[in-house]
């Protein structure tokens, strides 16, 4: 499977001579069959395939590489309801870390009453040595 994928790889680079559509039908052939034994995931193997399908087109179009067109910046900012992100106040500022909840306690031991930890037989904060 792996040669199969690399095979059809090379030619869609064209680092290798060979027959495109040949080595994909390979390559998805050798991919089924993995997946149908349990080797790959299912959904592995479709990602997989489409990736080199994907990358056989672009090179058969002549576009290795496609070029991402920009969203207008205002257009985004109006479609969200609020202000550009620019005037928000405390616009690259993270967030603060969360406090506890007051009246709850943080940690299992501080949940655990003093009786409990003594009882059980744990050395915690407030047990007494013996």
């Amino acid at each position: 499977m792996r040669t199969a994928v690399v095979r059809a790889r090379r030619v869609i680079d064209g680092t290798d001579e060979g027959t495109t559509e040949d080595l994909l039908k390979l390559a998805a052939s050798a991919l089924d069959k993995a997946g149908s034994k349990g080797i790959l995931h299912a959904r592995n193997v479709s990602r997989r395939k489409s990736r080199l399908m994907r990358s056989a087109n672009r090179a058969v179009s002549g576009a290795a590489t496609p070029a991402k067109t920009a969203k207008p910046a205002g257009k985004r900012a109006s479609a969200q309801g609020t202000k550009p992100k620019a005037a928000r106040a405390g616009a690259g500022a993270r967030k603060p870390a969360a406090a506890p909840r007051a009246g709850r306690p943080a940690t299992k031991t501080e949940r655990t009453s003093s009786s409990q930890r003594r009882a059980a037989g744990s050395a915690g904060k407030d047990a007494k040595p013996s």
